[in-house]
């Protein structure tokens, strides 16, 4: 039988969802091109080729849908809608029709709308169903409901089955595959099966019947020795003497699992007579291999898939039986004679009765006796197993720190300490100098000493020099304290709150004096722009010159107070360019020249390049390469 992958089924549209994939489509190929003007072989011939590629349409869809399924008889081609419209006299009587074979055509397909959802849920159901090559080499687990055929299928393939506690968490066939002697084996969990008829089986069983009687395989028959799963040992005996007829000349193994809870030697008389006697049965399932070809060891194997104990050897035990079979089978077939004719295989000549063992080298011999006496070395994951597991064992990164003291690995060491880092305060010789301070201190105590300064040379002047200077340090730790808690923590005072800073026109006189400048004119200048108190201005100049002053009320109104604002603005721009205003900063006229030449030197060159300042680094284009390159002029073209 072929393999037939079920997930390959196109998806089956309703029939409301057909009708607009294939009318929206007839209306994108075949757009309205006629009028009323156009002769009537035209029109017949349009109406015609629409109609046309709308039942097109609707026969490669539903033809599609149904070749993935079993064969059912073919749609009606609806030619009769097309012969009428050959005879179509007018523009109306095509249109007519043609909405009347597109009419005829959904309508079916909405008859037929309940056949399409009842096929999109059968294609639902069937690429659920997992994907079995039945030409592969198979193992097959069956057995009671949860006696470990999921832990065995999750041990040895990469499939990840849910495993509970509790019966039937398998509710249909799920496949996994691994590898032997370089060949892929399709290893098949069934569902849990229950001693009782055919006919009162339910759908998750009749999932493993199914499997077992349809599938050429190696079939592993779990068995739960300890009586966990639920079930006896005599019960789970009856299911096998009653499904045993299923078995079909496949190999057979009885595989006692949990071991770790019990043991085949601890089981009673008649536990132990019912285990033999479905051992008996399973090499009687084969024919010509009945207690002779076949290992009793290779038929009843145990294993434990918490321990892990016997599982890869359950593998092996069931894959070399399929192997084995295989090349029986070859070797029985027709072929096999003109095949073996064509092979010789050459043996050497013995040049003498001598034997030859294997030399194998000393040194090989002794190291091999080495690692089979030397412990097993506990690595870190053992560990972790045994303290908790992941999640619960936290691994030390200390155990292998290499110290003077192994007592020193776990000593906890602060990062931080009072706020500084107490890196920065190791020592790497602190250890040497506090035994020298030690050798140091047992020599004075054995001396009858003590440790206070003995020198002849130090007199009561040198002891007051100490004292001033000891003074001296601490007036300098106590004044840095004092600018550190006032200046830096304290916050900065804004300038309008804060006196010190407070810009007066004292401090403006002073600093215009020490730069050489008459400061009285300033001063009286910014007096008069003051305000006092009570809202009244002082007096004001209104010429440049000091003539001309009045008084200004402070009731005048904004554009008298621009107005003189503005003439006094006229007054200051038709003075000389040597004369020196109050507040421009210059000793005299002739230091103001020598400024105004500097600033017109500076800004001659940036006028002659046409760049609006210093910052402009614009260089224009004189040639743009788009409008110059690739021009030729007048003359020969032969030479570029």
């Amino acid at each position: 039988m072929a393999q037939y992958d079920f997930k390959k089924i196109t998806v089956v549209p309703s029939g409301n969802d057909l009708i607009d994939i294939v009318l929206s489509r007839t209306q994108r190929q075949t757009p309205t091109v006629i009028h009323k003007g156009n002769a009537i072989s035209r029109v017949r011939q349009f109406y015609m080729r629409k109609v046309k590629f709308t039942e097109t349409n609707f026969t490669e869809k539903l033809s599609k849908t149904i070749e993935d399924f079993p064969r059912v008889e073919n749609i009606h081609p609806f030619y009769d809608y097309v012969k009428l419209l050959k005879y179509g006299d007018s523009l109306y009587r095509c249109k007519s029709l043609k909405r009347a074979a597109l009419g005829r055509m959904c309508t079916v397909t909405k008859r037929i709308g309940p056949s399409l959802a009842y096929l999109e849920h059968v294609r639902q159901h069937m690429a659920r169903l997992p994907s079995i090559n039945t030409g592969a080499p198979t193992i097959l687990i069956c057995g009671c409901p949860n006696v470990g055929k999921s832990s065995f299928l999750n041990k040895i393939t990469r499939a990840d089955v849910e495993v509970q506690p509790y019966a039937f968490t398998t509710k249909s066939l799920f496949v996994g595959h691994t590898d032997y002697k370089y060949l892929r084996y399709q290893v098949i969990d069934t569902p849990g099966l229950l001693d009782r008829p055919l006919e009162d089986r339910n759908i998750i069983e009749t999932c493993s019947v199914t499997a077992l009687v349809n599938l050429h395989a190696a079939i592993l028959f779990f068995l739960d020795l300890s009586g966990s799963c639920g079930y006896s040992i005599s019960q789970q005996a009856a299911l096998f003497h009653s499904i045993k007829m299923m078995f079909r000349n496949n190999p057979v193994l009885i595989v006692c699992n949990k071991t770790d809870l019990q043991t085949l030697e601890g089981l009673s008389g008649e536990d132990l007579k019912l285990v033999m006697e479905m051992k008996s049965a399973a090499l009687k399932t084969i024919p010509g291999q009945g207690g002779e070809a076949a290992n009793d060891q290779d038929v009843l194997l145990t294993m434990s898939t918490i321990t892990d104990e016997g599982v890869m050897a359950v593998k092996n035990a069931a894959c070399q039986r399929l192997l084995d079979q295989r090349s029986e089978r070859k070797m029985k077939s027709k072929k096999m004679p003109t095949v073996l004719n064509r092979f010789h295989v050459a043996m050497p000549k013995p040049r003498d009765q001598k034997e030859r063992p294997v030399c194998i080298p000393q040194a090989v011999l002794e190291a091999r006796a080495e690692e089979a006496a030397h412990e097993e070395r506990k690595t870190e994951k053992d560990i972790e197993n045994e303290n908790g597991g992941a999640g619960v064992y936290s691994a030390s990164l200390r155990k292998h720190y290499i110290l003077a003291d192994d007592d020193w690995k776990l000593d906890i060491l602060p990062e931080f300490l009072d706020g500084h880092n107490v890196y920065d305060f190791i020592d790497p010789d602190i250890l040497q100098r506090v035994e020298e301070l030690e050798r140091e201190e047992t020599a004075v105590e054995e001396d009858g000493g003590d440790f206070e300064m003995e020198d002849e040379d130090f007199t009561a002047e040198a002891e007051k020099d100490l004292q001033e200077i000891r003074k001296g340090k601490k007036l300098l730790i106590q004044k840095h304290r004092i600018k550190k808690s006032t200046a830096e923590s304290r916050p900065t005072v804004p300038r309008k709150f804060d006196k010190d800073r407070k810009f007066t026109s004292e401090r403006m006189g002073r600093q215009l004096s020490s730069l050489g400048i008459d400061p009285s004119r300033a001063i009286e200048r910014a007096r008069s722009r003051s305000v006092s108190r009570k809202g009244r201005k002082r007096e004001r100049s209104v010429g440049g010159d000091g003539e001309d002053e009045m008084e200004i009320d402070g009731g005048l109104d904004n554009k008298k107070k621009l107005r003189l604002r503005s003439r006094s603005r006229s007054v200051l721009s038709q003075r000389p360019l040597g004369e020196v205003v109050p507040g421009e900063g210059f000793k005299d006229s002739a230091q103001k020249m020598k400024a105004v030449t500097m600033a017109r030197n500076a800004t001659k060159k940036r006028n002659k390049d046409a760049r609006r300042g210093e910052a402009d680094r614009v260089i224009p284009t004189l040639r743009p390469k788009h409008l110059f390159s690739g021009k030729r002029s007048i003359g020969k073209t032969d030479r570029r």
